[in-house]
């Protein structure tokens, strides 16, 4: 049984399998969701997200605290097994406790973790729609 060389291979497959992109590739548009999504306004209240499964309350709070007089420190939890659900938030006295905060801590590691720090955007008001959905199925 012979081998089938490259060139012999039939073109779409030879065009598949390519090292050398075609120049009809494009790549992928952001969507306008990305584009039109702002940053939120400095607050002394702060997301943080990418926290281990391990990561308590206290040593969110304990970390935090080195850049500033921390007020509040929450790490939300699953009710069934008490584990992190990745993602907590300080809240500090001053704004420019809060700035610090992120400059010091975001993308750095917190139990094994790099986690990101960023001003939390306050809630929508009851009845808005809380997902990125944006079909209008059973709305008029």
């Amino acid at each position: 049984m012979a081998l089938r060389t490259a060139a012999a291979a039939p073109r779409g497959l030879r065009r598949l399998f390519s090292s050398i992109s075609s120049p009809s590739f494009l790549p992928p548009q952001t969507p306008p969701a990305a584009q039109a999504r702002e940053k939120p306004e400095p607050s002394t209240n702060l997301f943080i997200s990418g926290l281990s499964k391990r990561t308590t309350t206290e040593k969110l709070h304990e970390e935090f605290a080195k850049f500033g007089e921390v007020v509040h420190a929450r790490v939300v939890t699953d009710r069934v097994s008490g584990y992190s659900k990745g993602f907590g938030f300080v809240k500090y006295a001053t704004l420019e406790d809060a700035a610090k905060g992120i400059e010091g801590m975001d993308g750095k590691f917190l139990d094994g973790w790099v986690i990101f720090a960023e001003y939390a955007r306050p809630r929508p008001p009851p009845g808005q729609i809380q997902n990125n959905m944006t079909s209008s199925y059973g709305r008029p």
